[in-house]
C-alpha cells in the first residue's frame, strides 16, 4: 500500500490497477455500469489531465459536488493525482451552505453544476475516458500535504474545513486494514450507501475498497428495498452503515432480511451509537453481529472499533485501532479515572461514572482547521474531541454524550443519552431526544422531544412517570413535546441543538 509518510491517496488506484487490473472496481446499480480498476485508473488520468489543462496548480482547492457515483470517485482521485485539494460537497446542501464552503475554501474549480463563486466550472468526468499518455504531474504532492478539505460543523454551528493530509488518510486506511477480520478484503463487494462526501463514506468506505482492490457497490442514498435488491443482485459481502440504516433494515421481516443478506460476511456501523435492540434484531435475522466503530472527521476518521476486541458488544464502540492512543481527560486536559465498578448494571447512573473527554493521538489525525491549522493536535500530538465517555472493565470505550450536549440541573450533570435510553424503553416511543432548556431557578431543566410509533398514544404524565421510576429526580423531563420526526445529519446523527428552542 502507498507509504503514508510520502504517498498520495490516488496511489491506491494506481496500485489496484497494477495488481488486479480486470477486477470490478465500481458497480452502479442505478445505471448498470461496471468499471474495472484499469478503467478507473485510466479515467482518473484523463480527468487529472483536464484539470491541469484548466490551470490547476498544486494546492488549488477543487469542489466536487457530485452524488455517490463513479463520477464522484473519478473526480476525487483525479484532483489528488493532479496535485489539488479535494473539497467534497453534498449535492443536497442548501445553496447558502455551498456558497459559504466555496468562499471559505477559495475553490478554484467546481466539478458539477454551476454554483457559488468558483471561477471555473467543469462537467463531471467521463468514467469511460482514457488518457493518451500516462499522467506525470509536476511536483507531486503527498505525505503531509493536504489531500481533502472536509467541512464539518464546528462549535459555533458553522461549517469548518478539516484539513486531512495524505498521511492522515493513508494511515487510517492502513490501521483499519490491519484488523482481523479485515473490514475489506480483495474479494469483497462492499455496499456504500453512506455519502462519499462524508469522511465516514470516504475513508472506511471508498479508500478501504481501493486499498484492497475490492469492489464498491455505489448507492445514491439509502432506500431499504433498493439496498436489499442490490445485496441480492450483486452478492454483497460487506455493508458500511449508520444506525438509521440498520434501524430501517431491522423493520424488514426477518426471513426477507436474512435471505437478501445471505451473502454478507461483515456488517459495520459508525457515526452514532447503535441501539442494542437494533443490533439484536439484525443478529436474529441474519446471524451476523454489527461491529461498531467511533471516530470524527478530524481523526481521519476511525479511532476505535469492536473489531479490535473481536466481538460486537452492545453499548460499546470498542478499543483503539493499532497505532491510535486514546485517553480520557477533564476540561483542563488532565487525565481522569477510567474504570467503573464491573458489577454495576448496564443502566447505572452515568453521571457518577469516571467519565472524561475523549482525547486521541496518532498518525491519522488532521492538520487543524482551514486555513491556518488552528485548534489541531497539541504540541504532544493529542487532540481533545467533544465526546464524553468512559472505559468499561474490559477496556472498551463507551460513549456517554457530546460535551456540548451536557445538561446541568442545579449543578448536577445530566447526559442526554442516558435519558433517551430510558425513554426508548417505552414501546410507544420510536425515537426520543433529551435537551436542556434554560431556567432561572435551576440553570437548566430537561426537556424530552418524542416521536411515537405509528398509531401509538402516550401522555406527558406517562412519560414522566416512567422516567421517575428509572432516573434521579433532577433527570426526569419537566416538559415533553411530541413531534413527527427529529432532525438528523446525513449520517444519522441526532441534531439536538435545533430542539432546544
Amino acid at each position: 500500500m502507498a507509504d503514508a509518510r510520502t504517498g498520495n491517496v490516488a496511489d491506491l488506484v494506481t496500485e489496484a490497477a497494477a495488481r488486479v487490473p480486470g477486477h470490478p472496481a465500481l458497480l452502479d446499480p442505478a445505471t448498470g455500469r461496471s468499471l474495472t480498476w484499469r478503467q478507473v485508473d485510466a479515467a482518473v488520468d484523463a480527468y487529472a489531465a483536464t484539470l491541469l489543462q484548466e490551470g490547476l496548480v498544486p494546492g488549488d482547492r477543487v469542489a466536487v459536488v457530485q452524488p455517490t457515483s463513479p463520477e464522484f470517485v473519478v473526480a476525487l482521485f483525479a484532483v489528488l493525482r493532479a496535485g489539488g485539494i479535494a473539497v467534497p460537497v453534498g449535492t443536497q446542501f442548501p445553496a447558502p451552505e455551498v456558497e459559504r464552503i466555496l468562499d471559505d475554501s477559495g475553490a478554484a474549480i467546481l466539478v458539477g453544476e454551476p454554483a457559488g463563486s468558483a471561477p471555473t466550472v467543469l462537467a463531471p468526468p467521463d468514467p469511460d475516458a482514457t488518457a493518451e499518455v500516462r499522467l506525470t504531474a509536476d511536483g507531486p504532492r503527498g505525505g503531509e500535504d493536504i489531500a481533502v478539505l472536509c467541512y464539518t460543523s464546528g462549535t459555533a454551528g458553522l461549517p469548518r474545513g478539516v484539513m486531512l493530509s495524505h498521511r492522515a488518510l493513508l494511515s487510517n486506511v492502513e490501521q483499519c486494514a490491519s484488523l482481523e477480520p479485515a473490514p475489506v478484503t480483495s474479494t469483497d463487494r462492499v455496499l456504500l450507501a453512506v455519502p462519499l462526501f462524508h469522511a465516514y463514506g470516504l475513508g472506511p468506505g471508498l479508500l478501504q475498497v481501493a486499498a484492497a482492490g475490492a469492489t464498491a457497490v455505489l448507492m445514491e442514498g439509502f432506500d431499504t428495498e433498493r439496498v436489499l435488491a442490490a445485496c441480492e443482485e450483486h452478492r454483497v459481502t460487506a455493508f458500511v452503515g449508520v444506525p438509521a440504516m440498520y434501524q430501517a433494515l431491522a423493520s424488514v421481516p426477518a426471513d426477507r432480511l436474512g435471505e437478501a443478506m445471505s451473502t454478507l460476511r461483515l456488517l459495520t456501523s459508525g457515526a452514532a451509537p447503535l441501539p442494542p435492540a437494533v443490533l439484536t434484531a439484525i443478529k436474529q435475522a441474519t446471524g451476523l453481529s454489527v461491529f461498531e466503530g467511533y471516530g470524527l472527521t478530524e481523526t481521519g476518521p476511525v479511532l476505535t472499533s469492536t473489531l479490535v476486541g473481536g466481538y460486537a458488544k452492545p453499548g460499546s464502540v470498542g478499543r483503539p485501532l493499532p497505532g491510535v492512543e486514546l485517553t480520557l481527560v477533564d476540561s483542563d486536559g488532565r487525565p481522569v479515572g477510567t474504570e467503573p465498578d464491573p458489577d454495576e448494571p448496564e443502566w447505572f447512573d452515568e453521571s457518577d461514572a469516571e467519565t472524561g473527554r475523549v482525547a486521541a493521538r496518532g498518525p491519522n489525525l488532521f492538520s487543524g482547521y482551514w486555513p491556518d491549522g488552528a485548534h489541531g493536535p497539541d504540541a504532544d500530538g493529542w487532540f481533545r474531541t467533544g465526546d464524553v465517555g468512559y472505559l468499561d472493565a474490559d477496556g472498551d470505550l463507551r460513549l456517554v454524550d457530546r460535551a456540548n450536549d451536557l445538561i446541568i440541573v442545579n449543578g448536577f450533570n445530566v447526559y442526554p443519552n442516558e435519558v433517551e435510553r430510558v425513554l426508548g424503553e417505552l414501546a410507544e416511543v420510536a425515537e426520543a431526544a433529551a435537551v436542556g432548556v434554560p431556567d432561572e431557578r435551576t440553570g437548566e431543566f430537561v426537556k424530552a422531544v418524542v416521536v411515537l410509533t405509528p398509531d401509538a398514544t402516550l401522555t406527558e404524565d406517562a412519560v414522566r412517570e416512567h422516567c421517575a421510576r428509572r432516573l434521579a429526580r433532577f433527570k426526569v423531563p419537566r416538559e415533553v413535546e411530541f413531534v413527527d420526526e427529529l432532525p438528523h445529519s446525513v449520517t444519522g446523527k441526532l441534531r439536538r441543538a435545533s430542539l432546544r428552542g
